[in-house]
């Protein structure tokens, strides 16, 4: 009896290593695909405090976080077709695998954002400020096609920001 009690312990401890359980804590600041995505289609979040809100798995379509507090935010695979960040403060923010198509972040706030495998795709990036951002060289590279401007907030010069040369 000892034996199937040790045999079990150790096959449930082998279990719990090799597939852990998520430490994700269910709370109102995480928004998945729970939510379905046809209700955040063109939705309003202008002007709104989302400080450490993730947006995980969506499709965002022509939402508005026009100078929305975004600081600390998430957006983890996850599309970004025709939004709008103008203005928005994205400040320590991670987007990863998340593709920007046709999104205005013009004068938005960037700095020391994490956007690793992130896709930028006919953006407007005018006076926004990337400071120490984290982006793939490729992005950077076309982005830097771009560029112009400097942020009204920070006045900091988008392709300096971006290490344009």
């Amino acid at each position: 009896m000892k034996y199937w009690r040790l045999l079990t312990s150790f096959v449930l401890a082998m279990v719990l290593f090799w597939f852990p359980l998520s430490a994700q804590a269910a709370s109102s600041s995480s928004i998945t695909r729970s939510v379905g995505n046809d209700e955040l289609k063109g939705k309003d979040y202008s002007g709104q405090s989302l400080v450490g809100t993730e947006f995980t798995n969506l499709k965002l379509e022509n939402a508005n976080f026009s100078n929305a507090d975004l600081r600390g935010g998430v957006f983890n695979g996850t599309l970004l077709e025709g939004v709008n960040l103008h203005g928005a403060d994205f400040s320590e923010g991670i987007a990863y695998l998340t593709r920007f198509k046709d999104a205005d972040l013009s004068d938005a706030v960037l700095t020391d954002a994490m956007m690793l495998r992130s896709i930028f795709d006919d953006v407007n990036v005018t006076g926004a400020d990337f400071t120490n951002a984290i982006l793939d060289g490729t992005q950077v590279k076309k982005l830097c096609v771009k560029a112009s401007g400097v942020n009204s907030k920070t006045g900091v010069d988008t392709r300096k920001s971006l290490g344009c040369k």
